[in-house]
């Protein structure tokens, strides 16, 4: 057996914990097995089988994943993902894709608060929108998305990419305030608008901003030289993505350099008409 499939047919009374839902671990078991998989509820854990119905991907390829219905009260969907893909059709609660390495997470509605924190690889796609502090630090921790590509489909909350230091975010979608907030590198494309304070602190990175472009801070200087092979490179890369991303390469460039305010050495990249 290769995969599995849950359908929520009774929701839990309370949030749920769902990151031992994983495709590679559910792969090596039985029917019994992942229906008696405990799922932390409150003070007492629920049994897989007490919300979901379990049925067979005979034709999955690989360890895969797939749970349909209405997610939002399971948190930690994806944490941790290492191998294999999980797709749920549906929304889910807060930290969807927290710290995962690998494997693929598609989700095919909306996503609570704190997505694909401490993420280091992988694919994560959401279909509809994320909460605040999507791709950010978790609690405790200096670093935000170190790796890997997240994918946004709609629109993000605020605190979008803090403190992220690798990976690439892509949002089709609007974005609130402090979008790239103490950022440290890596890649943050926007195809929406975009909230007040972009690239607050923002150390090293760039930030795309493929569709309005905001309000420019005080501490953000435009830059001059040359940068066109670099462009041509990063802009056919976000044109897989397709959508508001679509037509990068055939746009020039304006580049502005900052936060001035920490150093300077991050980017704010316009495409030109």
């Amino acid at each position: 057996m290769s995969g599995w499939r849950l359908t929520l047919e009774r929701p839990p009374p309370l949030r749920v914990d769902a990151r031992a839902l994983q495709p590679a671990a559910l792969a090596a078991l039985g029917r019994a097995d992942v229906e008696r998989l405990p799922l932390p509820c409150g003070r007492e854990p629920i049994a897989v089988a007490d919300c979901f119905a379990v049925a067979p991907l005979p034709d999955a390829a690989g360890a895969e994943l797939v749970v349909e219905g209405d997610l939002a009260c399971f948190d930690r969907v994806g944490w941790g993902l290492a191998d294999g893909t999980l797709h749920v059709r549906g929304r889910v609660g807060d930290h969807a894709g927290g710290g995962m390495a690998g494997g693929r997470l598609v989700i095919d509605g909306d996503a609570g608060d704190l997505a694909a924190c401490a993420m280091r690889g992988g694919w994560l796609e959401v279909g509809g929108a994320v909460g605040d502090l999507a791709a950010s630090a978790l609690p405790g921790e200096m670093d935000g998305m170190r790796g890997g590509t997240f994918v946004v489909r709609g629109g993000a909350g605020v605190r979008l990419a803090d403190r992220m230091r690798r990976g690439t975010v892509v949002v089709f979608g609007d974005v609130g305030d402090f979008a790239a907030s103490r950022m440290v590198a890596g890649t943050l494309a926007l195809g929406g608008r975009c909230g007040a304070h972009p690239g607050y602190v923002l150390r090293r990175g760039s930030v795309v901003f493929a569709g309005t472009p905001p309000r420019l801070p005080a501490t953000f200087v435009p830059i001059h030289s040359d940068a066109s092979v670099f462009w041509q490179l990063l802009a056919r890369d976000l044109a897989r993505f397709g959508g508001p991303f679509a037509g990068l390469p055939a746009r020039r460039v304006q580049r502005h350099a900052g936060d001035l305010a920490v150093g300077g050495h991050g980017e704010f990249l316009m495409p030109l008409d």
